[in-house]
């Protein structure tokens, strides 16, 4: 299973998210791919087999996925405080991959209904769905 883990800003997120796959031990192949520079390096300190950075590799990466983890904004055009191209989007949005999207409410999206979790409980659950999945075949 290749799951591709998508941030900006300083990569935060992703990184909690790569780790928190790597350490479940469910032996994807965790794909880092960072708007900026900064979120692809701290993905890759937390355990990505792979990274690369800025809107090419977005897309490319979105074409072979079969899942997609990052905040909401990375299928909403200039999100992430602009660093969510147009392209980005559509790739994200277009891609077969199952996406899971975390519900961070900012950069003018809100999920209704969503709850406000904390990011360590946004984390598990989004590992916990990748383990039912993984599982599953």
């Amino acid at each position: 299973m290749k799951i591709v883990v998508m941030d900006g800003q300083g990569g935060r997120m992703g990184a909690a998210i790569v780790e928190g796959i790597v350490k479940s031990g469910l032996g994807a192949q965790v794909h880092a791919v960072g708007t900026n520079s900064a979120a692809t390096t701290a993905m890759l300190r937390s355990g990505a087999a792979t990274g690369a950075t800025g809107e090419n590799p977005v897309i490319v990466a979105c074409r072979d996925a079969d899942v997609i983890v990052g905040p909401i904004g990375i299928i909403s055009a200039d999100s992430l405080y602009g660093e969510v191209t147009p392209a980005m989007a559509v790739a994200v949005g277009q891609s077969a991959a199952l996406k899971l999207l975390l519900p961070v409410n900012g950069c003018n999206n809100e999920i209704v209904g969503a709850g406000q979790l904390s990011m360590t409980d946004m984390v598990r659950q989004t590992v916990e769905r990748l383990r039912e999945l993984t599982e599953r075949g």
